[in-house]
């Protein structure tokens, strides 16, 4: 199981999406997932989501973003025609999104869709 921190944080100030990167691949490994995220993008499919992890048959394709991050026509494109797959869980991630991450790396499931 993930560890949480202790300390109150406001994402909105304080996190970047690289953190949120790092804090979601540390959870995603600890509890078990596969992990996949591309280092140089420079000859992939623009907008594609940022991570890609699978565990029990579960896909999760996460474009993370920063606080006040928006995501490109290209991104949106990718998560909606992923949304459409069953069974892959596709979305926009922020930082202040990050307990829902944490409870979906542990159960396999967002818990508010």
């Amino acid at each position: 199981m993930p560890k949480r921190s202790t300390e109150t944080v406001d994402p909105e100030k304080v996190w970047t999406e690289k953190k949120l990167q790092a804090t979601i691949r540390k959870a995603a490994l600890d509890c078990g997932w596969k992990f996949y995220h591309t280092q140089v993008s420079l000859y992939s499919a623009r907008g594609f989501p940022d991570l890609a992890m699978v565990k029990n048959g579960r896909l999760l394709l996460w474009e993370l973003k920063g606080p006040h991050g928006k995501p490109s026509s290209a991104q949106l494109e990718w998560i909606e025609a992923l949304k459409a797959v069953p069974g892959i869980d596709a979305r926009l991630v922020y930082p202040a999104d990050l307990d829902d991450a944490y409870t979906a790396l542990v159960t396999g499931s967002w818990p508010r869709i």
